[in-house]
């Protein structure tokens, strides 16, 4: 069943617009914030059809747990890095800020030894505590500074140092959202007295337990982007917080599908934003609750039949394998078996140094067994120095078809 906007209802009925908000506002099935939303109190309606989509949520990511538990460890940290590096370009992208998939991956392989003053590091650095399921405090207005400081300050003031914030935690000045067309469709909270006040009564919203966990992570989302705390960097600073908060509660490859799926309906995302800044709408949240959650439905759906696809695809190549090479040579197959799992899910390959590794060979053995493979078969990239293996599994599957 359709839910009519109050804003749309306003120009049609304003008597029945007036009915249904007090009907709304006042109703069982209403979570109501100490929030407050263009002059009036915030709420959502934890609707029939809201309760579904979380329903399939919740379905569909048991599915992702069972998926990523039965598949070998190193295919889902392939995925996840791969998901990973996705979910990074993608989410400065939305903002038009430029990176590329080879800057993010050059910081991934070696983390720990790049210099703090490398190009998004911060980011890349938030980002890969999701997989770990690393807490990250968030219930002050300092633990949000904390995070905007370590993602995103750097490439904030490299592009424009006036963005840096200059309050206690967040602006002292007014700030606006435009559109294409410079058009303002929305001014953040001012002064800074009223964003800590919201920030506060934000935070409070979402560790409370007036209602499920992911109505509360989107709906804080939404707060986030109304209270817009910083000069530059809001938005992706609210989708990392978001997916640090659904790597807690779902899967925790979840949190690296948010900004990717986000991307694919980016005009559902903005569109929820501006309905529920209307005036008209009189504080009623339950538009965004509903988009987002069909995002967030919509992006573990996909990561479920990824998995699944790369699930059944490995297994089957797993069963031809032994067309193609002596099944009395071991380490053949026990070669080949890490290069079917790259071609699947890694972005580009398993290094050297892993095959022989997992083989447990010698570089000289570990060479004389590449070479034993068909030329076509075996992909091979070099990055830097180091060089990357997959198999080319089409070739795999028409080889033993045949």
């Amino acid at each position: 069943m359709a839910y009519p906007l109050l804003s749309e209802l306003y120009y049609k009925n304003r008597a029945a617009c007036e009915s249904a908000y007090q009907e709304r506002f006042a109703g069982q099935h209403t979570v109501r914030l100490d929030f407050t939303v263009k002059e009036y109190p915030a709420f959502f309606v934890c609707t029939p059809e809201i309760y579904t989509v979380l329903t399939d949520i919740l379905r569909m990511n048991q599915a992702v747990i069972n998926l990523c538990g039965s598949l070998p460890r190193a295919a889902i940290d392939q995925f996840s890095k791969r998901c990973l590096i996705d979910e990074i370009v993608l989410t400065n992208s939305i903002e038009g800020v430029i990176s590329t998939r080879k800057e993010i991956s050059d910081i991934l392989d070696d983390l720990e030894a790049k210099s703090k003053g490398v190009r998004f590091y911060g980011l890349v650095r938030k980002y890969t505590m999701l997989m770990t399921k690393e807490t990250i405090s968030l219930h002050s207005c300092q633990d949000v500074r904390d995070i905007y400081d370590e993602l995103v300050l750097a490439e904030v003031t490299a592009e424009e140092k006036g963005n840096a914030p200059d309050g206690r935690w967040f602006r002292k000045d007014s700030v606006s959202v435009y559109n294409a067309a410079q058009k303002e469709i929305h001014r953040g909270v001012y002064p800074e007295e009223a964003i800590i006040r919201d920030m506060e009564k934000a935070l409070a919203f979402l560790h409370g337990g007036s209602c499920d966990v992911l109505f509360r992570i989107a709906i804080f989302h939404y707060l986030l982007g109304y209270i817009h705390p910083f000069y530059d960097g809001n938005g992706r600073l609210s989708r990392f917080i978001c997916s640090y908060l659904l790597s807690q509660e779902l899967a925790a490859v979840t949190g690296y599908r948010l900004a990717y799926t986000i991307k694919e309906n980016i005009k559902d995302y903005y569109r929820a934003f501006v309905l529920c800044n209307n005036p008209l709408n009189r504080g009623d949240l339950t538009p965004f609750l509903e988009i987002f959650l069909n995002i967030i439905r919509e992006s573990v759906e996909k990561l479920k039949d990824s998995l699944q696809k790369g699930f059944t695809r490995l297994n089957r190549c797993r069963n031809r394998l032994p067309q193609l090479v002596n099944r009395e040579d071991l380490k053949m197959e026990l070669l080949c078996d890490p290069l079917i799992q790259a071609a699947l899910f890694s972005e580009f390959g398993v290094s050297t140094e892993v095959v022989q590794r997992h083989i447990d060979v010698s570089r000289a053995t570990l060479t004389r067994k590449l070479r034993q493979l068909p030329p076509e078969l075996l992909v091979k990239e070099q990055h830097g120095r180091v060089n990357y293996y997959s198999l080319n599994l089409d070739v795999l599957e028409q080889k033993t078809s045949e």
